[in-house]
């Protein structure tokens, strides 16, 4: 790890405290990598693999909007690792899928998602990874391989 100087405004200098404040960051350095990577991860390659975690809200009582998403994930079903739902009322509710693939793919299925009627507050968060192979050994002396997922610091 490098060690660098900035010069920085008061008042901008007040707001890295506050969201270390509140992100538990213990220190401004700690503060200051965790905006980076953020800001930077927008600048992922499109075939860059990853993990999307997207969240949103879904209002089921526009039309056929209950049937269209589950199935818009399984028609995506490739990327599909997981979804959650939770109802917030009788007719909204709170959405996470989690999707994996290239940062085009997962960025293009998110966004069409999110312009769907009655879907609102649409985020999508990137995760870089990569895809490491490794030879197991277990209690019984045999071995085989399989895909791990590496959580990557940056794209």
């Amino acid at each position: 790890m490098q060690r660098i100087t900035i010069s920085i405004e008061d008042d901008l200098l007040d707001e890295l405290d506050a969201f270390m404040a509140r992100s538990g960051a213990t220190n401004r350095s700690e503060a200051l990598r965790d905006l980076l990577r953020r800001g930077l991860a927008r600048k992922a390659a499109g075939d860059a693999q990853c993990v999307g975690v997207l969240s949103y809200t879904v209002d089921l009582s526009m039309r056929d909007l209950g049937r269209r998403v589950p199935q818009s994930r399984h028609e995506h079903h490739h990327m599909a690792v997981a979804a959650l739902s939770v109802p917030l009322d009788h007719t909204v509710a709170v959405e996470v899928a989690v999707m994996r693939g290239p940062v085009e793919t997962v960025e293009n299925y998110a966004n069409g998602l999110f312009t769907e009627r009655g879907v609102r507050h649409g985020a999508l968060s990137l995760v870089p990874i990569s895809e490491e192979e490794e030879v197991h050994q277990h209690g019984d002396g045999s071995s085989h391989s399989h895909v791990h997922l590496k959580v990557r610091d940056g794209f």
